[in-house]
This record gives structure tokens, C-alpha cells and sequence, in this order.
């Protein structure tokens, strides 16, 4: 009898040690996210930031090196070159963004999967290709300006500038204001339409006091985006921006061309101020946006209308037109024997025989650099999202982890890079007289730093997107869990991780997609026994090999979409099943 007195007090006692336990557990990976990213973000920069302020001895100097900058015209002058670039291409991408989002979620148009499919084909490429891709439609010996070969009267622009530039970064960044504000409009309010049209409003004083309104976070939200994506490319600037210097342009030529790390520290810094006081605002604005998202609202169904319709139609047709006219000059480059005297197809260029960059070896270095960054990546950001948002202990500490998990969208990936060679090839520091090795020296010119760069400069979107997914599971989920004395690392792999497994693999085919066509965080990082196939586009661009770099842009946008569409299947068939379950 004893014996049975005893066992509700045991019972007791091992779920209290169950739980003291957890709450350790708990604790502890809090703090882990934090150390983690204080490793992989705020040190570097800070690194950075100190190297800025020293000269090559290592000595303090304070502002002098700010002073040189500005003090060189052909420097300082950059920093307005990069904002006429980001403002032009802003606008043009926001304008061009807006209606071919408002054709897809206010009109009836047909094909809007594949009008949509056909618009984010720039995201799957390295920005590399969109000037490689100008140079073959309006360079000297271009398609365009030579009237397709005589056909018809050429047409020339003045593609090496501010032109080429603009161009190729509006191909960049209309995706991304698409994107937004293809949300921004689907989440408006229909009864606001009804109210207007019930008070007797026209169809303009309607756009203007209703729709404009409603999506005003979401037009702020692209035009930050848009900013800081043009401002921070490197690129296409790269391939033709000719001698148009920007800052992205500039760390490299002063860090890859001349060896002064010192004054590319000091570039870097001044192309990540405009970076942060952007990304603030648009945090603010999202965080606006959020709470409107918040209350209950009536989904807008387009009604049918034959001449906005038509217009729509043909608006979207002609932009589809342009991005796949773009990117099939590429690929026609690429199998031309010798552009323009011989046309004959074939696939010499693809050998990457006596051209420099890697050649095959970097396209499966770059595959595979891919997949580490997908996999990892993907397990420390969904991961730290449960963490952050389901674990409500350490408010600070949940906070601190959420500030620094949205930190690295600030960071433009040259900046990640240059930070990542001054703090991880440093041997160690001396401080207060005793020096301290650096222990993750070891990582430097591997494998294991170009991934580690990767999951930085793509963590945020990742971490957003996982929160996103996360939120909306219901909350008892956790809640009976804790009543049931479930641990809670088996309620994330049971139940979280299996509902949400649709925002797992776009979370890995984010990572992969992203890794495979950057450029700018890697070009520091890289070493001759790691080429990767972004560089070596760049590589071969340098050494005049331009059919060569077209054909490795097209293998990689190749493998990009055929990893997207295999993901989109998953998903969709993961979907189905799901929906299938929840309907018995």
C-alpha cells in the first residue's frame, strides 16, 4: 500500500525534473541563437568596422582614412553614381512591378501562373548574366544594334554606364517589387471597394483614394527593397558599368585590384549606412503592414472587364516578352560558335576548354556548396524561428535573438564577405597584453566559410518566412503538449515540422536557389581549390571569354529552375496529401 501512496509523489517529482529540465534545454538554445549570431554577424562587422579606423599597421587612426575617401573625387564621387543608379531603377521596377501585380490580382487575364513563372525568372540567375545578356543585345557587335544581323537599321545605346546599368538592375529587382506588391494587393479590403462604388466614386477617384491607400506599406516595402537590392548589387555594375564607378564596385576594385583592404573596409562602410537607415524604415513599415494584415478583411474577386482585361494582356505579354527575349539571347550566345561571324550552333562553349574560372569543377562545387547551405541552413533557421516564437521564456533574450535574426538583411554580401576575411583569417587577438587565438581560424579558405556566408546573407528572408509558417499554428499545439508532459523537441519533430513542411523545402529551395547564382558574398571568400560557377562568370567575363560565362549562366539558371519546379511538385503534392487528411 505504500508502494501505490508513493507513485502520485514520484509522478510529481519526475515531471518537476522534467520540466526544470526542458526549461534548461530551453534556455540554453536561446542563448545558443544568440551566440550564433553574434559570431556570424556582430563580430565580423565589427571587425570591419575597427579595420576602418586603422591603417595598414594595424595602428588607430580614427576618421583619417573617412577623410582620404572623401577627399579623392573619383572616390567620393561613387556614392552619388550608386544613388542615381538605385533611384532610377527603383522607380522604374516599383512602376513596372505595380502593373504587372495589379494585372494578376485585379483583372481576369488567363495564364496568370505562368505570366507570374515567367516574371521570376531573373531570380533564379546571377545578376552577371543580365549585363552579359545586354552586351549581346546592344553592345558593339549586339543583335539590336546590328539589326539582327543586317535584317533591319541597328539601334545603339550607350550600354557601358549608367544605361547598361540601370537596365540590368531593373531586370534584378522588378521580381522583387512584383512580388510585394502582388501581396500587398491581393490582402486588400473588398468592402472598401463596395463602400467607394456605393457612394458613387469613378474607377480613377477609386485607384486614388482606395487602392493607392490600402497599399501604401507594401509600395514603401518595394521601393526600400528595390533600393537597397540596386544600391548594393555588384554584378551587373561589374560587366557594364564600364568606367561608371558605384561603391559595390569599388570593394572590389580595391580589395581584388589594388589590395587595400583598409579602404575597402572604409567603402564598405559607407555602402552600409544608406543599407541600414533603409532596411529600419522598411522594418517599421512591414511592422505597419502587419497590423493592417491583422484584422479580418474580405478578399477582392476581380470581375471580368474586356478592356482592362486587354490591356492587362497585352502590358503583361510585353514584359514576358522582353525577360524571355533576354534570357533566350543568352542561351543563343552560348551555342554560337563565334558571335557574329559564325552562327553555327553547337556546344563548344560549354567544354570550358582554355578558359579560366573552373570551368565544370566550379558548377559542381557551386551544386554542392548549394545543398550544405539548403540543408543547413534550413535546419538553423526553422530551428531558431521555432525557438523564438514558440518558447515563451527570456522575453530579453527572445528579443535580443529576434533583432539579431533580422540583422543580416542590412548586410550588403560584399560587406559580409570583406567582414568574414577580416575576422575568420585573423590567427587571434591580443587584448590587455595577452593574445588569444582565433578558433575559427580553421574555417577560413574552406568550404565550411562559404556556406557559412551563404546562410548569413540569406537568414533573414529564410527566418521570416519560417515565422511566417510558424505563426499560424495554432497555439494549443504546445499548450497540450505541456499539459501532457510532452518534451517539446517531440512536439517540433511530430507535429511542428510535419505541418509545416511546405515552408521547410521553400525555405531549402530559397537557400539553394540563392547560393547557387550569388556572387557578391563569395567572391572574397573563394580559393583556387574552391572555384565556384558564379565566380567563375565573373572570372571569365574579366578574361574576355564572354560565350564561356554565358554558357555557365545558363547551366546555372538551368539548374535553379529544374530545382524550383521538382520543390513546387513536392510541395504541391505535399499539400494535396495534407488537405486530404484533413478532410476525413
Amino acid at each position: 500500500m505504500s508502494d501505490t501512496m508513493l507513485l502520485p509523489g514520484r509522478k510529481t517529482l519526475s515531471l518537476r525534473r522534467l520540466f526544470d529540465g526542458e526549461t534548461t534545454l530551453k534556455r540554453v538554445l536561446m542563448l545558443l541563437i544568440c551566440i550564433w549570431m553574434t559570431v556570424v554577424v556582430i563580430l565580423p562587422v565589427g571587425t570591419l568596422l575597427m579595420k576602418s579606423l586603422t591603417n595598414v599597421d594595424g595602428q588607430f587612426v580614427g576618421l583619417a582614412n573617412y577623410i582620404e575617401y572623401f577627399s579623392s573625387p573619383n572616390l567620393s564621387r561613387s556614392i552619388g553614381n550608386s544613388i542615381i543608379v538605385a533611384v532610377y531603377t527603383t522607380s522604374i521596377s516599383v512602376i513596372l512591378g505595380f502593373g504587372f501585380a495589379y494585372a494578376l490580382t485585379r483583372t481576369c487575364i488567363p495564364g496568370k501562373g505562368i505570366f507570374r513563372g515567367i516574371a521570376m525568372m531573373p531570380l533564379f540567375a546571377p545578376t552577371l548574366l543580365n549585363g552579359i545578356a545586354l552586351i549581346y543585345l546592344f553592345g558593339r557587335k549586339g543583335l539590336i544594334t546590328k539589326g539582327f544581323f543586317g535584317l533591319i537599321p541597328g539601334l545603339k545605346i550607350p550600354l557601358y554606364g549608367p544605361v547598361g546599368i540601370i537596365v540590368s538592375e531593373v531586370m534584378y529587382t522588378f521580381p522583387q517589387a512584383m512580388l510585394i506588391l502582388s501581396i500587398a494587393l491581393s490582402i486588400t479590403d473588398a468592402r472598401l471597394y463596395e463602400a467607394a462604388r456605393s457612394l458613387g466614386a469613378g474607377r480613377l477617384r477609386i485607384f486614388f483614394t482606395v487602392t493607392l491607400p490600402s497599399i501604401k506599406y507594401g509600395l514603401l516595402s518595394a521601393v526600400f527593397v528595390c533600393f537597397i537590392l540596386a544600391f548594393t548589387d555588384f554584378g551587373a555594375p561589374k560587366v557594364v558599368g564600364g568606367n561608371f564607378n558605384i561603391l559595390a564596385t569599388d570593394i572590389y576594385k580595391q580589395v581584388i585590384g589594388q589590395q587595400n583592404f583598409i579602404m575597402g573596409a572604409v567603402v564598405s562602410v559607407v555602402l552600409l549606412i544608406p543599407t541600414v537607415i533603409a532596411f529600419l524604415v522598411d522594418r517599421v513599415i512591414q511592422g505597419r503592414q502587419a497590423a493592417m494584415i491583422a484584422s479580418k478583411s474580405v478578399p477582392l474577386v476581380p470581375k471580368p472587364n474586356q478592356a482592362s482585361d486587354l490591356l492587362a494582356l497585352i502590358f503583361c505579354s510585353g514584359l514576358v516578352f522582353l525577360i524571355l527575349s533576354f534570357y533566350a539571347t543568352a542561351l543563343f550566345a552560348s551555342l554560337v560558335k563565334v558571335w557574329p561571324y559564325d552562327l553555327s550552333m553547337g556546344f563548344w562553349h560549354y567544354h570550358f576548354s582554355g578558359t579560366g574560372g573552373g570551368g565544370y569543377p566550379a558548377f559542381f562545387n557551386s551544386i554542392r556548396m548549394s545543398l550544405y547551405s539548403a540543408v543547413l541552413g534550413t535546419i538553423i533557421t526553422f530551428s531558431s524561428a521555432y525557438l523564438i516564437e514558440k518558447i515563451r521564456i527570456m522575453k530579453p533574450v527572445r528579443q535580443s535573438a529576434y533583432f539579431l535574426s533580422i540583422l543580416p538583411l542590412a548586410l550588403p554580401g560584399l560587406v559580409i564577405g570583406l567582414s568574414y576575411i577580416f575576422f575568420f583569417n585573423a590567427p587571434g587577438w591580443t587584448i590587455a597584453g595577452f593574445f588569444i587565438p582565433n578558433p575559427f581560424n580553421s574555417l577560413y579558405a574552406t568550404m565550411g566559410i562559404l556556406v557559412l556566408s551563404n546562410i548569413v546573407h540569406f537568414y533573414t528572408v529564410s527566418f521570416l518566412s519560417a515565422t511566417t509558417a510558424l505563426k499560424q499554428l495554432d497555439i494549443e499545439f504546445e499548450q497540450v503538449s505541456d499539459s501532457m508532459a510532452v518534451p517539446f523537441y517531440k512536439t517540433f519533430f511530430r507535429v511542428t515540422v510535419p505541418v509545416c513542411l511546405p515552408a521547410v523545402l521553400e525555405v531549402f529551395i530559397y537557400y539553394f536557389v540563392n547560393s547557387m547564382a550569388t556572387v557578391s558574398a563569395v567572391i572574397f571568400l573563394y580559393s583556387a581549390d574552391l572555384p565556384l560557377a558564379s565566380v567563375a562568370i565573373a572570372n571569365m567575363d574579366d578574361a574576355g571569354d564572354i560565350a564561356p560565362a554565358c554558357a555557365m549562366s545558363v547551366l546555372v539558371v538551368t539548374t535553379n529552375i529544374v530545382t524550383r519546379l521538382v520543390f513546387s511538385l513536392l510541395t504541391a503534392k505535399i499539400k494535396r496529401r495534407s488537405t486530404a487528411w484533413t478532410g476525413q
